[in-house]
């Protein structure tokens, strides 16, 4: 839990305010049943009532003193603790934004949801309890053990004598829930991907029947999970009534013993009224530092697995340039081999070249590699074997800002985000109205758009499910094409498009952008029949690659495709 350290420095003048304030409270509350035994002992007897309202006056602002404290010092813990769970929250964020393909693999998207959410707000909790409670309890357990001692030592041995066995039981009962509310949190996980699984393919759940049957994967999760969470409870549900019963017990010698030595005239009942109130505070500071005991063992379990992402090292560092490149072509890839687990390659000894403003189709039946292809050049993923170049100089090299700066990308599943039309083409980057109107007219999407009532200011849902898929799809390539890149990536993006607005899409992307390298993965010929250079992947291999009429000679599966879709024939 050090990096917490991290986060809470540029708060520490804060926290030292709120800490001060905290201990004067305490520390005033402490002196209140120490005032009580000296008036019922010294000040009653005199009947002096200037002095018993000396005395009572001075407890009432004791009194007031430590509510005002603990009331003040509890906002500036609320305070603190939002401004810290903020900032952890907005780096825990940006960290996962910037994970390699490979890591968020690795972690999976469930589990950085539920570390963002669940995990964070348990620290949270925790870092809040430690300035309310963890502060006030060690005070009032210390203060009141050493006032009990100074009043009355032989009842306070007594008293003292129940605390380690206290201690015991809750340090070996956190130690046992650490790796409990571990599995909790892993539970959590898989809850989150059901739930994410259900909600993104729920048409589809309908569209099969299979609704009772992700009732039931969720049942199961959400049974593992309440395993968990039953042992957890069980666990640390032990830590309080064991706590109550050691100082219920305590309270119990305590009561007795002061009894024997007020009877043997060794204590005062004035004395004991104070001690009584003083095992009370003890008792109160106990049962808090039980809980936080527990929400440490929550704390605990969560901070391992934010630290688990925030030190993550960069798998995609930048290295120096070999300098062998060819400037010549825009894009290169040099004997390209890749594996995603490390065993058989997905990509094997894949080599081409594209000049500027060339263009490359990619065609081949699904899972043959095509989108790993975009992904290593744009560097999700580095290669195992092979080298790729952009404008002659190795993808390694850029820096991950220049690198990303190149591209317009349209994914299979991009995301369309619930707001404006023209907001989700401009994507929070600085494009003017006018740009952004003349990418739209370019991906086929100003025609559609202008159809609305409100236009460009037409409001789109998550998902953009009150939009067909082919206006979606042209939307995706509107706010790809606005940022005027140098290499223009559109993986499968116009699957949802008749013939006629592919065509013109193509004819579209030819005239106004003529100077982008243009990638087009397709399932269908006509999508990349008119580009430069075309690639058939097979099994993670290039098994054709040229011009249309050339592969129609030479490559029989390209031939076998393009006969079936179209039977030879193509709207041009």
């Amino acid at each position: 839990m050090n990096w917490v350290f991290t986060y809470l420095k540029p708060l520490s003048k804060r926290i030292t305010v709120g800490t001060s304030i905290k201990i004067t409270g305490t520390l005033a509350e402490l002196i209140i049943p120490f005032l009580l035994s000296y008036i019922l002992e010294n000040v009653i007897e005199t009947n002096d009532v200037k002095k018993i309202l000396f005395f009572g006056a001075l407890m009432a602002v004791c009194a007031v003193i430590a509510c005002l404290g603990n009331i003040i010092a509890n906002r500036m813990a609320s305070k603190t603790t939002m401004i810290f769970s903020t900032r952890m929250r907005k780096e825990l964020f940006s960290k996962t934004l910037y994970l390699s393909a490979r890591s968020t693999d690795r972690f999976t998207i469930p589990s950085l949801e539920s570390r963002i959410t669940s995990d964070t707000y348990n620290v949270q909790n925790f870092i809040g309890m430690i300035q309310r409670m963890g502060i006030r309890a060690p005070i009032l357990l210390l203060g009141g053990t050493a006032i009990t001692m100074i009043m009355d030592r032989k009842l306070a041995l007594v008293m003292i004598a129940t605390l380690p066995l206290i201690f015991a039981v809750v340090y070996s009962i956190s130690r046992m829930g650490v790796p409990l509310y571990s599995k909790v949190q892993q539970s959590v996980d898989g809850m989150v991907r059901v739930v994410r699984e259900d909600a993104q393919g729920i048409r589809v759940i309908k569209a099969l029947s299979k609704v009772d049957y992700e009732n039931a994967r969720y049942d199961s999760a959400n049974m593992a999970l309440r395993r968990n969470e039953a042992r957890a409870g069980i666990i640390m549900g032990v830590v309080n009534p064991i706590m109550t019963l050691f100082m219920n017990l305590g309270i119990v010698a305590v009561v007795a013993a002061s009894a024997y030595f007020v009877a043997n005239n060794t204590s005062s009942a004035a004395t004991v009224i104070a001690f009584m109130q003083y095992f009370t505070l003890i008792s109160m500071a106990m049962m808090s530092l039980s809980r936080m005991f527990v929400m440490y063992t929550k704390c605990a379990a969560s901070a391992k697995r934010i630290s688990q992402v925030m030190e993550e090292k960069n798998e995609l560092e930048v290295t120096e340039d070999d300098g062998k490149g060819d400037t010549e072509h825009h894009i290169s890839f040099e004997n390209v081999s890749f594996s995603y687990l490390g065993k058989e390659n997905n990509i094997k000894n894949v080599s081409f070249a594209l000049k500027k403003g060339e263009s490359l189709g990619i065609i081949g039946a699904t899972g043959s590699g095509k989108s790993t292809l975009l992904r290593l050049l744009m560097r999700f993923y580095d290669t195992d074997g092979g080298i790729i170049r952009i404008k002659g100089k190795d993808v390694r090299s850029y820096k991950r800002e220049e690198l990303t700066a190149m591209f317009g990308v349209v994914f299979q599943n991009d995301f369309i985000y619930a707001d404006t039309v023209e907001e989700n083409i401009r994507f929070g980057r600085n494009i003017s109205s006018e740009d952004i109107v003349k990418a739209a007219k370019t991906a086929q999407a100003h025609d559609f758009i202008s159809a609305f009532s409100e236009g460009y200011s037409h409001g789109v849902t998550t998902g953009g499910t009150n939009l067909s898929g082919g206006q979606r799809q042209r939307l995706l390539i509107s706010r790809a094409i606005a940022g005027h890149p140098e290499i223009l990536i559109l993986d499968d993006s116009s699957s949802a498009l008749d013939y006629k607005t592919d065509a013109n899409l193509r004819l579209a992307l030819s005239e106004d952008i003529p100077d982008s390298t243009v990638i087009t993965v397709a399932q269908r010929v006509s999508s990349v029949k008119s580009c430069d250079l075309i690639l058939v992947i097979e099994n993670g291999e290039i098994i054709g690659c040229g011009k249309h009429e050339e592969l129609m000679e030479n490559c029989a599966e390209y031939k076998e495709i393009s006969d079936s879709q179209m039977g030879g024939a193509f709207l041009d």
